[in-house]
């Protein structure tokens, strides 16, 4: 398995879509969801990322703090992977109506509705979210921009996906059993080819994890160390498994990934850890030997300097 299949195995996505949006020329939204929202679309979720799905029309957008704007159009999804607030509209020149005003809940249980604007040209929205613990999403996350544009329309492997979710999002009009598993399942797979879809887009002189994917040696080191993370890995080992020299592996992953294998290993075992605490009702022991501790006194320091407390209490703090 790859090293993004890897990852992504591990972090458990919650996803799913939660609004149908039409808007008719004038229009200018605030589109970023509050804290409120966040909570009422998932309660017990710890990171939230919204997208939207431009299907029909054309549009506009920016961050409130940048003056970059970006032109939509119908298959593109814009995705803002830290929450970051942002303007949507035919004229972002004009004062920006919350879109937490505009939204109304479906009278048969399906997505909540925006219909919106001054009668002009017409501009439809899917919006959807993705769910995911921040420091499991740690690696992924911190590659991708606040504002992350991916022109699903121009990708031939994704066209059906989008044909696939207008229709899912019409269904919910009418739900049927099992409407929302597909829709979660929908999302997930929109969000996954969106990532495919931006790695390769990514320059050839760009440093991030998602460009350390497209690099032969260090993608199967990072694969290597996602599939096994308990195992007693030595950069040595990881470069012989990856064929490449120990030196070699250490600069050219330093370099892509921003830090050296050995701590990025220690990150990803703490977070696996931190899930397994927050989650289940194993023995703190067992956790640190599943996650590659050999005593639980040494688990312990590592996971006081990562998080501030020890285990047991985080753990007490957490649920």
């Amino acid at each position: 398995m790859d090293a993004l299949s890897e990852v992504l195995k591990a972090l458990h996505l919650e996803a799913g879509l939660f609004l149908e949006a039409e808007f008719t020329a004038p229009w200018c939204i605030d589109s970023a969801p509050g804290k409120d929202d966040v909570r009422h679309i998932l309660p017990s979720a710890e990171h939230v990322a919204i997208y939207h799905l431009l299907v029909d029309g054309t549009c506009r957008t920016r961050l409130p703090d940048e003056g970059t704007v970006l032109e939509l159009t119908a298959g593109d999804l814009l995705m803002f992977p830290h929450g970051d607030g942002h303007l949507l509209g035919s004229d972002l020149s004009r004062t920006p109506v919350p879109a937490e005003k505009l939204a109304q809940p479906s009278p048969t249980g399906g997505l909540a509705r925006i219909v919106h604007g001054g009668g002009g040209a017409r501009t439809r929205f899917i919006c959807g979210y993705l769910a995911c613990d921040s420091r499991l999403c740690r690696p992924l996350l911190g590659a991708l921009p606040r504002l992350l544009r991916v022109a699903l329309g121009q990708h031939q492997g994704a066209a059906w996906i989008l044909g696939t979710i207008q229709r899912a999002a019409e269904e919910t009009r009418s739900p049927r059993a099992g409407t929302d598993a597909v829709l979660a399942k929908l999302s997930e797979l929109l969000f996954v080819e969106a990532i495919r879809c931006h790695v390769e887009s990514i320059p050839a002189d760009q440093r991030s994890w998602l460009a350390g994917l497209r690099d032969p040696q260090v993608s199967r080191a990072l694969r290597l160390l996602h599939a096994e993370p308990g195992r007693a890995w030595t950069v040595e080992e990881l470069g012989q498994e990856a064929a490449i020299s120990r030196s070699a592996l250490a600069e050219r992953f330093t370099q892509l990934i921003g830090e050296p294998p050995m701590q990025y290993l220690t990150r990803w075992r703490l977070a696996l850890a931190a899930r397994a605490l927050r989650e289940g009702n194993e023995p703190i022991v067992r956790i640190a030997g599943d996650v590659g501790y050999e005593s639980e006194a040494a688990f312990n320091r590592a996971f006081k300097r990562e998080f501030g407390m020890p285990p047991g209490t985080w753990r007490r703090h957490s649920r």
